[in-house]
Parts: structure tokens; sequence; C-alpha cells
């Protein structure tokens, strides 16, 4: 047998076995997994934005295993279970991908996603949005729902016309600050910004998410810097100005680097 199957016949074995004799994993139903689905999905990310593949390896068997936990409930429901899961996206890439299956021609990937868009809505799908999740963290969405309003052509023609949106965005946004105008204008442009600013991400390929991590993970580590700095010089940060903060700062910048 591939070991691949070998293996994935293990997992369901003693996922089965799980389910009938212990005591915690009888009582999970999708409800009780979800959150912990989402945390796992979370730790998987930050392994990758890390690019510690141990580490991806490690959540990508957690993941699965939560796949194969959610089938064998609905196996128990008598509703679906891991084959019917995995033919489902068999045809799904199949009927999705008809540049490799069938005769549609398709030389880049911008035609790969455009032909993806138009198979989704003779699917039924009403609108070429009705796939991104409401639930997405709100800058994950603005990339995915600028992605997909792409995939059909709805897209700014250059990076120039994205830098220019971005800069007319900033302009309104201090007008609003500078009027002193009412909190919910300056919410609205502000959104409007960050929104351009995602818009331009995509041109100059940069994923906005995974670039603000990697910005609040330095600022994490220079933070931690500068606490152990002050507690090793026996100083506290309530009590330290600003300029005797930035030392330690400069400092942690210097060893990032």
């Amino acid at each position: 047998m591939d070991k691949r199957l070998e293996a994935f016949q293990r997992l369901l074995d003693i996922m089965d076995e799980l389910r009938e004799k212990c005591p915690w994993d009888k009582n999970q139903t999708y409800e009780s997994l979800r959150h912990l689905t989402i945390e796992e999905t979370y730790e998987l990310a930050d392994a990758i934005v890390m690019k510690d593949e141990i580490e991806i390896k490690k959540e990508l068997g957690d993941l699965l295993l939560h796949i194969v936990f959610y089938s064998k409930i609905g196996e128990e429901n008598k509703t679906f279970d891991i084959a019917d899961v995995i033919n489902g996206i068999n045809e799904k890439l199949i009927l999705r991908h008809p540049h490799i299956f069938s005769d549609v021609i398709a030389n880049d990937e911008e035609q790969v996603k455009s032909n993806w868009e138009k198979i989704k809505l003779r699917e039924g799908m009403k609108s070429v949005l009705s796939g991104v999740p409401v639930s997405l963290p709100a800058i994950v969405k603005a990339y995915r729902i600028q992605d997909k309003a792409r995939g059909v052509g709805f897209d700014w023609e250059n990076t120039g016309q994205v830098w220019d949106k971005v800069m007319e965005e900033l302009n309104e946004l201090k007008v609003e600050v500078d009027n002193g105008s009412e909190n919910a204008r300056v919410e609205d442009e502000f959104g409007d910004l960050l929104f351009a600013l995602i818009n331009y991400s995509r041109f100059i390929n940069v994923n906005p998410d995974t670039a603000l991590e990697r910005t609040n993970k330095k600022f994490i580590e220079r933070f931690k810097y500068l606490e152990e700095q002050a507690k090793l010089h026996g100083k506290s940060l309530h009590d330290m100005t600003l300029s005797e903060m930035d030392v330690y700062w400069e400092e942690a910048k210097k060893k990032q680097a």
C-alpha cells in the first residue's frame, strides 16, 4: 500500500477508536470543535510566517485531525463521511480546472482565476463575492474581496493609479482629522485608506496580513528587549522618558538587522 494511504488509514482507525472509547472525544460536536479549529488555523498561519517547516508539518497534522473529526461526526449523523469530503473536493478541482482536465486554454494565472470565478457563477453562486466568509478578519477579507473582483476584470490598470488612490484617501483622511470631524467620518476615511493600501499591496505582490504580522512580531521583539534592558538596569518603563526608552529601542533594531 502507498505509505500515504497507509498513514491516512491509520489516522481514520485511531479516530474511530477515540470516538468510541475516549470520554472527551465522544462528547465533541461540530460546535465544540469550531473554536479549536480556528485556533489551529491561526497556529498554522504563525508557523508559515515564521517559515518554520517543522511547526508547519505539526500544525497541518492538527488541522487534518479536525477534518477527520468533523467527517466522523458526519458519518455518525449519516449525512456524509470522509470519502464524501474527499470525492467532493476531487470533483470540484476537476470542474474548476478545465484547462487541465478539459480543452479550455489558460496560459497564465490571471486566466485561471478568471475561469474559476466564471465557473462558480455558473454553479449558482449569486455574486463573485459570495465566497468571501463574513467572519474573516477585516484585512484578509478586504484582500480576498479585491482579488475576487480582479478575477472578473474589475481592477485598476496599473500600480501608479493605485498609489494615486492611496494618496487621495490619505489626504481626505487628513482633511477630516484637521477639521475635527465626527468620529464616524474619520473612521470612514481611515477605512478607505486601509482599503486602498491593501489594493496597493496586491499590485506590489505583498500580502498585507503577512506584512502586518511580521511588523507585529518585530515590535514585540523590540519591546521585550526594551523591557529586559530596563529591568537589567534597575529602571521602570513608567519612570523612563521616551528618549531613554529610545536608546534601548535603537539597540533592539540593530540586533534585528
